[in-house]
């Protein structure tokens, strides 16, 4: 009996210290969530001092990139350490296929706690990779059908997405290493007045110059930054859930977005407003607080690097386009990639593009040159749409502001990121960028033979009107179908 009450005690001491050795993981991704739009990076109006304190205790990365600029298909890559079109996942809504490796589910079959709360939007085949979910309501993205005749709208019940966060840490066992995956459906349309108290005003707003300067414009973006605000809020409440359980300091916390500010030439294009990302890491045992890095990451090097910091061994067996930028948390000053790809596909409305970046330079590849580069349908029908479009009738639009309308569109285009942030001036025939331009075209090409990308060989219907953003329920379905079960395959069709 005493060997027994030795035993039971020394599992429990082993499995106490297991849990305080290894790092908790809280990963935190907000919903169409701009690179810039926080105080952290920059902005002066933007009330996030949540935000604003993870990367004043932690790291901020300045050159951060996602692989593709669309919901589902981002958390798609994300979760599996692929680039989109490797997943069976690269379109909006498609699910993950039954034979996805997550590293969630390499860190729960190494002994961690594994939940997500919030939004889901991957489908059923990776649920067991968590032992629980709190799943926020689909109603927050996914546009329902309209009642009695009445234009439909996104409004979940739990309109932020992060009302379970706080329950989500609570519920955890104290005996396991964790890992949770939160979620938000901040700032994702559709928008409403009462997301913050007190909220932001128009003349906090910033307009960029991609978007026309007039009132619907800045109320669109004034609602938009209130979602952040509320965002910020639940950032603020899991941080003090943690700290008030005295894991704070073993616990790595990256926060991201999935995809760019859901506006016209913002999400669902390849522009920094579509595929940049916030990205700040506050980890206190390995990360020096108040530091930034210039290294260049990519959302597909989560995975590789959350199992690094685990100490999962089989990490290398993950993901060949997975790596780890653990390396980088020790040293800021330290590289990583030297180039970043990301993917344009089907949201709403049929597109097909590719991009790579650098520090300084972006080249797009166009490959549906005919059509234009409609933004999502949410944005179709908000604001900011309808005002360009009545602005382009009216012949009121700047060259810039005409790029969502214009086809056909260019078939490359290469931005200096350096000198032109706002990418409104393509460069890709101007003689003096011609070794850039080679280099971009050289490295997308190698990208593109050593990771298997390939063009379709049919494109998808739309499913929303280009100019009203209103469904079209002769081709809509919801659920929507799996890529295997729309082309049958989950690779080249």
């Amino acid at each position: 009996m005493l060997r027994f009450t030795i035993a039971l005690l020394t599992c429990c001491i082993t499995s106490s210290l297991f849990a305080q050795t290894r790092p908790n993981l809280v990963l935190i991704i907000a919903d169409d969530m701009n690179w810039d739009d926080c105080g952290a990076y920059g902005h002066p109006a933007i009330r996030t001092p949540n935000l604003d304190r993870l990367a004043a205790e932690g790291m901020k990365f300045q050159h951060a990139y996602l692989t593709t600029n669309s919901c589902s298909p981002s958390r798609a890559s994300i979760i599996t350490g692929k680039y989109p079109h490797n997943t069976g996942a690269e379109q909006l809504h498609w699910p993950l296929p039954d034979d996805s490796d997550t590293f969630v589910g390499r860190l729960k079959d190494a002994g961690y706690y594994t939940a997500a709360a919030g939004k889901w939007h991957m489908g059923d085949a990776v649920r067991d990779h968590f032992d629980k979910i709190y799943e926020a309501s689909t109603a927050g993205f996914v546009l329902p059908s309209g009642k009695d005749g009445q234009p439909a709208k996104m409004i979940a019940a739990q309109p932020s997405g992060c009302e379970d966060w706080e329950r989500a840490c609570e519920e955890r066992p104290r005996d396991q290493p964790f890992f949770l995956w939160l979620a938000a459906l901040d700032p994702h349309r559709e928008y409403n007045d009462g997301a913050l108290d007190p909220p932001h005003s128009h003349d906090d707003v910033i307009v960029p110059p991609h978007l026309p300067d007039v009132p619907d414009v800045r109320e669109d973006l004034r609602l938009y930054y209130d979602e952040i605000g509320r965002l910020d809020l639940y950032v603020g409440k899991v941080m003090r859930q943690l700290e008030r359980q005295g894991v704070d300091d073993n616990t790595l916390v990256l926060f991201i977005s999935d995809n760019g500010r859901p506006f016209p030439r913002d999400k669902t294009s390849l522009y920094d407003g579509g595929i940049r990302t916030p990205w700040i890491v506050r980890y206190p045992k390995k990360v020096a607080s108040g530091t930034t890095t210039q290294a260049l990451v990519s959302a597909v090097d989560i995975g590789a690097t959350f199992l690094n910091m685990a100490g999962v061994e089989n990490r290398e067996s993950f993901s060949d386009s997975s790596r780890s930028f653990a390396a980088v948390l020790n040293d800021p000053a330290k590289s990583h990639r030297e180039y970043a790809f990301a993917e344009d596909h089907w949201h709403d409305f049929e597109d097909h593009a590719r991009a790579v970046a650098t520090h300084q330079y972006k080249l797009i590849r166009n490959d549906y040159v005919d059509l234009p580069a409609t933004p999502s349908a949410d944005a179709g029908r908000g604001l900011s749409w309808q005002a360009m479009l009545r602005l382009q009738d009216e012949g009121k639009l700047t060259e810039a502001q005409q790029a969502c309308f214009r086809s056909p569109r260019d078939a490359w285009e290469l931005y200096d990121l350096q000198r032109d942030p706002g990418e409104l001036t393509n460069r890709f025939d101007d003689p003096a960028y011609a070794t850039v331009r080679e280099e971009l075209q050289s490295a997308l090409m190698k990208w593109t033979q050593r990771t298997s990308d390939y063009m379709p060989t049919r494109r998808t219907p739309d499913e929303f009107d280009r100019v009203t953003g209103e469904p079209d329920h002769s081709v809509r379905k919801r659920p929507r179908p799996s890529k295997l079960q729309m082309f049958g395959t989950n690779g080249a069709y």
